[in-house]
């Protein structure tokens, strides 16, 4: 074998890997000595991303766009699967019977459905007056963007580009770009309006890496750090065991739809959201060790949940960055003026829709409820924790734990976002009956946070 620099495929990936870390303690500099830089909250992996996106551009760094565009997709994917791998916590009394985890998460699902409204809305406007070409359905690539950051923008921005829309892909991750912007630059504005009428006190927050809050290092009847396995790599092996069941899933599903002639577009869904199925299989793997324990069966809880995070944080970290440094700007050519209105009255949207239905949902931390969903879904779950820590640094409200036990619902609750994401993209008449079906489903999410409540209490 060849280990010399002549063999591209020993060395490329490797190189490519080294730039993305390269950048990432660049931008880690940057953030913490530039005041304006850190005052910005803009989250280290976002600054990374833009940092390679000009060097790109400028032709200082030989970027390898597809080798990006591979981690993007896969690390989405494991960074679920890292979470939901987590052993999670019992809830207390008050949140099991205000049902907080559950409405978080139609909350989260919600404000989904209120992008892709207006995502719709505004592409399907501009099909039928001033843009015909139009791809009617992309829309949909609001959501995809702002709500769940630039991963699914990718994956279906692929797939949409794989139908018909032009320059998709570049389009759904500019607008994740886009969102980033929106969660650092307009919450930073918001907290300082908070500031100064008083309402809250901003805080020298310290800086946070990863995306997702630190638990303890070890739980009870833990595998000890003595054990002749090392516990990251017993997690590493947990995380890539889901991923491979995930494809064998993912293969089995498309080739019993391939012959069963309705694949096409269902397959390609199914390997964009490939990180559901996978989250379902690590739910599942979870229940089964609960199981295993419970009858003695396995006597250690071999899943570590700091180290799941720190996992989950390094995944999204590598998505943002490579997400981001992937856009080709020459493909949104012709598409400035739909970008534009989506990604303005997207943040918009969001920011009223959220502020109106947290004043319900979070009555007693209205402010932190706030300020980390309206982060989370423009930016990620990283941007939601940065604005939070501003004005509750020690998490004294349960804001910080509603990301985490929202987005695991979200998960449940947003499945059928994947059947509106296949209906959108068929015909133009099915992008009008999804829009309606969104709205009929923002209804029904509406209902669950503002009237659902356990049997038992007021």
């Amino acid at each position: 074998m060849d280990f010399s620099a002549a063999n591209t495929n020993l060395w490329g990936g490797i190189l490519q890997i080294a730039i993305v870390c390269a950048l990432m303690l660049l931008a880690n500099v940057l953030r913490r000595k530039l005041p304006v830089v850190r005052k910005s909250l803009m989250p280290t992996a976002v600054l990374a991303g833009f940092i390679a996106l000009a060097l790109r551009y400028l032709n200082v760094l030989p970027i390898n766009i597809d080798f990006m565009e591979t981690i993007t997709y896969h690390a989405i994917a494991l960074g679920f699967i890292a979470l939901a791998l987590r052993v999670p916590k019992p809830l207390s009394v008050n949140e099991k019977g205000r049902l907080i985890g559950l409405k978080s998460g139609a909350l989260i699902v919600s404000t989904y459905l209120v992008q892709a409204v207006i995502g719709l809305v505004i592409s399907l406007g501009l099909a039928y007056t001033f843009m015909p070409g139009m791809f009617k359905a992309a829309g949909i690539l609001l959501p995809m963007a702002y709500g769940q950051g630039p991963g699914q923008a990718n994956n279906i921005g692929i797939t949409y580009e794989n139908l018909g829309f032009v320059g998709g892909q570049s389009f759904g991750l500019s607008l994740a770009a886009a969102g980033f912007l929106v969660a650092c630059v307009c919450g930073v504005i918001y907290l300082n309006y908070l500031q100064q009428k008083g309402l809250v006190k901003r805080n020298n927050a310290l800086d946070i890496s990863g995306s997702v809050t630190l638990d303890e290092f070890q739980n009870d009847n833990e595998i000890p750090i003595s054990e002749s396995v090392d516990r990251f790599s017993m997690q590493m092996a947990l995380v890539m065991v889901v991923y491979g069941l995930t494809y064998v899933m993912a293969w089995v599903l498309t080739t019993l739809f391939t012959a069963a002639g309705v694949g096409g577009l269902l397959n390609s869904l199914i390997w964009g959201f490939n990180f559901i199925i996978g989250t379902g299989i690590a739910i599942g793997l979870r229940a089964v060790f609960v199981g295993l324990r419970k009858y003695k069966v396995m006597t250690r809880q071999y899943q570590n949940n700091y180290l799941l995070s720190r996992i989950a944080g390094a995944a999204f970290d590598a998505m943002v960055i490579t997400g981001i440094v992937s856009i080709r700007i020459e493909e949104l050519q012709g598409l400035w003026t739909p970008f534009l209105l989506m990604a303005i009255l997207g943040g918009v949207g969001t920011f009223l829709y959220l502020r109106w239905i947290c004043k319900r949902l979070y009555p007693e931390y209205y402010h932190e409820g706030f300020v980390s969903m309206f982060g989370m879904l423009t930016g990620t779950i990283s941007s939601g924790v940065l604005l939070l820590r501003e004005i509750d640094p020690n998490y004294r409200t349960p804001a910080s734990n509603n990301l985490i036990l929202g987005t695991s619902f979200g998960i449940l609750l947003g499945a059928p976002i994947l059947v509106l994401v296949g209906l959108a993209a068929s015909s133009a008449f099915m992008a009008f009956v999804t829009l309606l079906l969104a709205l009929a489903y923002l209804a029904l999410m509406l209902f669950v946070m503002l009237r659902l409540k356990r049997r038992g209490n007021a």
